[in-house]
């Protein structure tokens, strides 16, 4: 997923690519509440590569419905949050879809304007805002990847398996404050080891194995797959779906060494309606439009993730699949006021100790 906990203080390369995007952002003064338009900033993971993904079938879907022109702009989570806080002035997005913690930062920013979607009652409080300034609309959890030709069976398990030697130049998760799923390593790490620090502790040593940076997290499942490098973060939803194409992906959960069980923390494609959108009505139905009981019933058949509606319950054999993944995984939830109030600190701990 370019998607990138689809960033906190972007690295040279991701503003350079958050420039150029901007670039063909287009003008807002220009637009027309009658326009038959509407812009979606989002983080990756949702459009499938050749065409095939949940993004790609509601987009058709809706612009069918409605005859309103989905403008799709894609990046990481924060990344797209920056490029959003660049265009205040002249707002381009009418709909932004990230990770926790950046929709928070989004709202916190005052990027946000409240809106409950049609459907959004259904939704458990902890994936939507109480103010309805944002609500999930896929719900996905954090994971791993492995080459699961070259790493058979439960080969890794645990975060300390990852520092053998043999995984030197053979191991890459994506940047932390640009990336949604590298901020998660950091939140895992932390959670796994008891605390800042020896997360911390524990990731400088990583870092000896690690490849580098990447501002896209969906990149790296290919390079997996192809037994260029062995293991790389990712999310269940996004990885899920790229195996269709990607046979050798295998998804899993570093434990710390002793625990009873691996873990992991849900990571939602949480949707917020952009403050004075330049499409506000277009953007307020295509969220209704995502939380439809027909969208979300194909989250799982089509998109390889979880409804976001606890009234939406697919038999399909995703939902089947995707079930038996998390099977035996303690899921914790992450203190997200505490993330979204120290991210900054975090992301420049983890730079520091890893001398990124």
């Amino acid at each position: 997923m370019q998607r990138t906990l689809k960033p906190l203080a972007a690295l040279a390369g991701s503003l350079a690519l958050a420039a150029s995007l901007s670039a063909c952002g287009g003008s807002s003064a220009a637009s027309s509440s009658d326009e038959k338009i509407v812009t979606v900033y989002s983080a990756d993971g949702l459009k499938g590569e050749k065409g095939d993904g949940w993004y790609d079938k509601v987009f058709k879907d809706f612009e069918k419905k409605t005859g309103i022109k989905v403008k799709y702009v894609e990046g990481g989570s924060g990344e797209m949050v920056q490029r959003a806080l660049r265009e205040k002035s002249n707002t381009q997005a009418d709909v932004i879809v990230t990770l926790p913690p950046f929709i928070q930062q989004a709202d916190s920013k005052g990027l946000l304007q409240a809106y409950q979607p049609a459907g959004s009652d259904k939704v458990a409080a902890g994936d939507k805002a109480a103010d309805g300034k944002w609500t999930s609309v896929v719900n996905n959890y954090f994971g791993f990847i492995k080459n699961k030709k070259e790493l058979p069976g439960e080969t890794p398990k645990t975060w300390e398996d990852l520092l053998d030697a043999k995984f030197k130049g053979k191991l890459q998760y994506s940047t932390p404050g640009v990336a949604g799923d590298g901020t998660a390593v950091v939140i895992k790490a932390m959670h796994d080891f008891g605390g800042k620090d020896a997360a911390m502790a524990y990731l400088k040593k990583l870092q000896a194995n690690n490849v580098g940076p990447s501002s896209s997290t969906s990149k790296l499942a290919p390079k997996v797959d192809k037994g260029e490098i062995l293991v790389a973060n990712g999310d269940v939803q996004m990885n899920f779906a790229q195996a269709k194409s990607a046979p050798n992906l295998g998804i899993w959960f570093p434990a710390k060494a002793g625990a009873a069980k691996p873990t992991t923390f849900a990571l939602p494609y949480a949707a917020g309606l952009v403050n004075k959108a330049p499409h506000t009505d277009n953007g307020k139905k295509l969220l209704d439009f995502m939380l439809s009981d027909a969208a979300q019933q194909e989250v799982s058949s089509i998109g390889g993730g979880f409804p976001s509606r606890s009234d939406v319950k697919p038999t399909d054999a995703n939902a089947t699949a995707l079930a038996k993944v998390l099977d035996g995984v303690e899921i914790f939830t992450p203190d997200w006021a505490d993330v979204d109030k120290n991210l900054k600190e975090y992301v420049d701990a983890w730079k520091t100790a890893t001398g990124s």
